[in-house]
C-alpha cells in the first residue's frame, strides 16, 4: 500500500472566506443542533504554512444532539472519519478533495464536539495562543516544515511530530497559566 503524503502550502487569505462559507452552511443546515462554529488549525493562523484543509470546530449543546448534527453535516457532502487518539470525544467529518487518491488531505474537516467540552476548550485555547504568540507560531511552522522535509511528506511521521509539538505547547500554556 502506498504511503499517504502530506502537502503544505503558503497561507492563502481565501481560507478565511472558505471557513465563513462552511460556518454558514453548517449553522443553516443544522438548525440549532449546532450552536457555535469556530475556525481552528493552521489555516486559522494568518501567515502560517499549512496543510490546505480548513479545520472547523462545531459545537452541539448536549451529547444527544451529536448524532443528529453529524447526519445534517453529512448532508453537506462530508463523511464521518476516525477520531484522533487525543480526542475520542469528537466526531470527525471530512469533505474529500476531488483529485487523485495520492492526495490524502480533505478540503475541510469538521470536529463536532459538545460546546465547552475539554476538546472544544483545548482547540480554541491553542488557536488563540498561536494567534497571539507569533514566536511560538513561527516555531510551529518551522517544526512542521522541517518534519515534512525530513520525512519526505510521509503522513504518519508528520502527524506524530506535530503531536509532540502540541504536547510541549500545552505544557508551555499550562506553565504560563500558573505564572500569570
Amino acid at each position: 500500500m502506498e504511503e499517504k503524503q502530506v502537502r503544505l502550502m503558503h497561507y492563502d487569505p481565501r481560507w478565511r472566506q472558505e471557513f465563513q462559507q462552511t460556518r454558514s452552511s453548517i449553522l443553516h443546515s443544522c438548525e440549532g443542533w449546532v450552536t457555535a462554529v469556530e475556525h481552528v488549525g493552521s489555516t486559522a493562523i494568518s501567515g502560517l504554512i499549512s496543510r490546505p484543509t480548513i479545520d472547523v470546530l462545531a459545537a452541539a449543546v448536549e451529547e444527544d444532539s451529536l448524532a443528529t448534527a453529524a447526519q445534517l453535516i453529512e448532508g453537506l457532502n462530508f463523511r464521518i472519519g476516525d477520531s484522533p487518539d487525543w480526542s475520542s470525544e469528537a466526531i470527525i467529518l471530512t469533505k474529500p478533495r476531488h483529485v487523485s487518491v495520492a492526495q490524502p488531505d480533505p478540503t475541510h474537516r469538521v470536529w463536532l464536539v459538545i460546546q465547552d467540552s475539554a476538546c472544544w476548550q483545548r482547540m480554541i485555547r491553542m488557536r488563540d495562543w498561536l494567534r497571539t504568540h507569533n514566536e511560538t507560531a513561527l516555531r510551529f511552522e518551522e517544526a512542521k516544515v522541517a518534519r515534512w522535509r525530513s520525512g519526505e511528506g510521509e503522513l504518519a511521521a508528520y502527524q506524530s511530530d506535530k503531536a509532540v509539538f502540541f504536547a510541549h505547547l500545552e505544557d508551555q500554556m499550562e506553565a504560563s497559566g500558573r505564572l500569570g
